[in-house]
């Protein structure tokens, strides 16, 4: 190859990745279609494959569903959709329901943070994975293809601590972006030349604290017991962290962001916000700022909103009070409806030869049973999309010797997802017969 051809290479590559970046992936664009054979490999940014890229999205509320009008009396594709499933009408052959998982773990409200880990934070350090979440298991697989490895969208309010779905590998809560607007900022705002300079400067700056720390501590680490090498095992494990942050930072500083074709958002309310959020998070997957989407309908979601006087959480706590059923129903209602929205969002964005549903996994459910009673059993799980066969209730003996727990879900979801694991959590296997 002579030096012109080289050249053009180079800005063909560069153009390719810029424009790849503020666009949705082009097949036009692939190696294939141009007949380039530039191979182009996901460290470019929005990887230019001849494969689609798999993705994957976890919702979750902080107080379940009424499980007598969600989990229908009939197990195999003839099921009734019971009165909460019926607004999915219309994606009944995109999705499965799943009866019968859960992680085998009691607390109640404490324990919908485990929903997407399996793992109770206190007990990640017996656990060869800690307590990390479903969704950031898949993020690791990504790695610097995409801008954000992962969003995390939820309520910085509520039950005990907020949004808690989101674990690292260390037992670091992933904070949540709590607004649409906070969420359409970290997207689509592009800083000025004269701040990336100084973000520049801030990072070199980082990086020199953390070498000065991993220095010390190295130094330290000799003259230490078992017991405090350990924790300082877990503080380096957090230095690594915030590292890993920085370099993929460092990585995008100069990439334009993407056009977003809507408004910057105004803040409501998260019953208001929802279906922006939904938006918000389709439009991330489009233009593959990210593959990895995870949302906690947690405590902002007010019931006052949708002209209900009684709070959401009591309303959990019905107490077989049917007026207080009634008004659970609606907000339950509405949360269903915005899930059906996304859904047919997802499938109406072209994505290859099909649609964004098919390569994405969407995970819908919560980490509480029933709320009446403070169960963590039985939870209420969807899964859709994502290129499996869908189209059924598929429903599990709650105990005994052939329970399935929901880690095996989990893990066929990352096996599918292309992670090279053969476990997660509490797994026993994946989930047989389905794929």
């Amino acid at each position: 190859m002579n030096s012109s051809t080289a050249k053009m290479n180079r800005r063909f590559f560069l153009r390719a990745t810029g424009l790849s970046l503020a666009l949705p992936l082009l097949e036009s664009l692939t190696p294939r279609a141009l007949g380039s054979g530039l191979a182009l490999g996901s460290h470019t940014g929005n990887a230019i494959a001849a494969t689609r890229p798999r993705r994957m999205v976890c919702i979750g509320n902080m107080l379940g569903f009424y499980q007598p009008e969600f989990f229908p009396t009939q197990a195999g594709r003839d099921y009734v959709m019971p009165s909460l499933l019926r607004p999915l009408a219309s994606h009944r052959d995109d999705f499965t329901l799943f009866s019968g998982l859960d992680h085998g773990l009691k607390g109640g409200h404490f324990a919908i943070h485990s929903f997407l880990s399996g793992i109770r934070s206190m007990d990640a350090k017996s656990m060869p994975e800690g307590n990390i979440s479903v969704d950031q298991r898949a993020a690791e697989t990504i790695g610097g293809a995409t801008r954000f490895p992962s969003l995390t969208i939820g309520s910085q309010d509520g039950i005990h601590g907020g949004c808690m779905m989101s674990w690292t590998r260390s037992g670091t809560r992933v904070p949540p972006i709590s607004t649409p607007n906070a969420l359409f900022r970290r997207l689509f705002h592009t800083e000025d030349s004269g701040n990336i300079a100084q973000r520049n400067d801030q990072f070199d700056l980082q990086s020199s604290i953390l070498d000065a720390v991993h220095g010390d501590a190295k130094s330290l680490t000799r003259k230490l017991g078992n017991q405090d090498r350990d924790k300082l095992d877990e503080y380096f494990t957090s230095v690594r962290d915030v590292e890993r942050q920085i370099a993929q930072r460092r990585r995008w500083a100069d990439v334009p962001m993407p056009k977003p074709g809507m408004e910057e958002p105004r803040n409501t309310d998260f019953v208001s916000d929802l279906p922006v959020l939904y938006d918000l998070i389709a439009l991330a997957l489009q233009t593959d700022s990210t593959r990895i989407a995870t949302l906690e309908i947690g405590g902002d979601f007010e019931s006052r909103a949708l002209g209900i006087s009684k709070g959401y959480h009591a309303l959990s706590h019905h107490g077989k009070v049917q007026a207080s059923i009634d008004d659970l129903l609606k907000l339950e209602h509405y949360q269903m409806e915005q899930f059906s929205r996304f859904l047919t969002k997802m499938k109406s964005i072209q994505d290859g030869e099909s649609h964004l549903l098919d390569h994405t996994q969407v995970l819908f459910g919560s980490g509480m049973g029933n709320a009446n009673a403070h169960t963590n059993s039985n939870l209420p799980l969807i899964l859709a999309g994502g290129g499996f066969g869908h189209g059924e209730h598929r429903e599990y003996p709650l105990k005994g010797h052939h329970r399935v727990p929901l880690s095996n879900l989990y893990l066929t979801m990352l096996q599918h997802f292309g992670v090279e694991t053969d476990r997660f959590s509490l797994s026993s296997s994946t989930i047989r017969d389905f794929a």
